[in-house]
């Protein structure tokens, strides 16, 4: 290995780095409010990736069928749940009319949208805009239907669920796209010189996106109410409860960031590797070890440790490509000791 080659390959690494470091972002932001987790978030990564493919085919991506399809049984949950209990049946005529715009008409109106305009003729920016349109609804949904239900359930419980999820998801993800691979086209062509290695635009593209979405986050929980009220669940949900905060409603929006984040990455990777409808959770797992070492509660160490995943899967790939993923998915069990070693142990359900 010579200078430029290490060069070309901390590039790649850097950039699979950015898109994993999103994702253990959401996966420390969905564990730290709900105390899920989210082994899903790899399936919309892969919604997200072939939903775009399919528009760029000229061919109707399915994904909006299920967002339809999820919708109306999320809606026959919710009108149950409400007037089940009694103290929530008084505010019924105002709660039922919200969730059928929320889960029938928008979904609806989506798969109106997509079905007139979808296409490889629209311009790419419409596109992701769509794909987004299509995926990121799921996420608040699929908390509805499979976690809301058991919140104060044990956290051995809901990783049980999220295994469950995961794998109707994956299921419905051969159902829709079918088990052949897709790519979508690149949103940069350019390819700049720097000394002797060549940096392509679509790796600059991946990581100017990353770091901006970075840096919104970072605002979003500074700056604005519902970004501190996740704050403020995530440190303590039943004090968060005690001053009107809703931890539904906070779980709700962690999921529907983290569904906006796995669909983002996966338009973001798709030009780079084939994605087959089972290939999220993988690129999700590699997420999960940045959390991983990130104790699933700090947020900076998450994305080091994501970029660290990058690097070692991209440097692996060189000298031992065969072994990459078992190089890279052993590094948790040092993190894991180490972890182990140095804080205190608590009986489950302390808090």
């Amino acid at each position: 290995m010579d200078l430029s080659i290490a060069a070309i390959l901390a590039q790649d690494g850097i950039t699979s780095g950015a898109i994993y470091a999103l994702l253990s972002l959401a996966l420390v932001l969905v564990f730290s409010v709900t105390r899920v987790i989210f082994i899903p978030q790899g399936e919309f990564v892969a919604f997200g990736a072939l939903t775009l493919a399919a528009m760029q085919s000229n061919t109707f991506p399915q994904s909006a069928t299920l967002l339809v399809a999820l919708g109306i049984v999320t809606f026959i949950q919710e009108t149950y749940f409400v007037m089940r209990t009694a103290e929530r049946r008084r505010t019924a005529a105002r709660s039922i009319p919200l969730a059928l715009l929320a889960f029938v008409v928008l979904p609806l109106a989506i798969f109106a949208v997509t079905k007139t305009f979808a296409g490889p003729k629209l311009p790419m920016a419409m596109q992701v805009l769509l794909t987004l349109a299509i995926v990121v609804p799921m996420g608040p949904m699929v908390y509805r239907l499979a976690f809301q239900p058991l919140a104060e359930a044990s956290t051995l419980i809901l990783l049980i669920v999220s295994v469950g999820v995961h794998f109707a998801l994956m299921g419905m993800g051969l159902v829709i796209f079918g088990a052949e691979g897709s790519r979508t086209a690149p949103f940069s062509d350019a390819r700049f010189e720097a000394g002797a290695m060549a940096i392509s635009g679509q790796s600059i593209v991946v990581i100017g996106v990353s770091l901006a979405l970075i840096a919104a986050l970072y605002l979003y929980f500074e700056r604005t109410l519902s970004g501190k009220a996740l704050r403020a669940t995530a440190v303590n949900r039943l004090g968060a409860r005690l001053v009107g905060i809703g931890t539904a409603q906070a779980g709700r929006l962690a999921f529907t960031v983290a569904a906006a984040m796995g669909a983002l990455c996966g338009v973001l990777i798709a030009p780079l590797t084939t994605i087959y409808y089972d290939s999220g959770f993988l690129i999700g797992l590699k997420g999960f070890v940045g959390a991983i070492i990130g104790g699933l509660a700090s947020y900076p160490v998450a994305a080091a440790g994501a970029v660290l995943v990058g690097l070692l899967e991209s440097y692996s790939s060189f000298w031992a490509s065969a072994f990459k993923e078992v190089i890279v998915f052993t590094l948790i069990i040092p993190v894991l000791l180490w972890r182990s070693l140095r804080s205190s142990h608590n009986d489950e359900g302390e808090e």
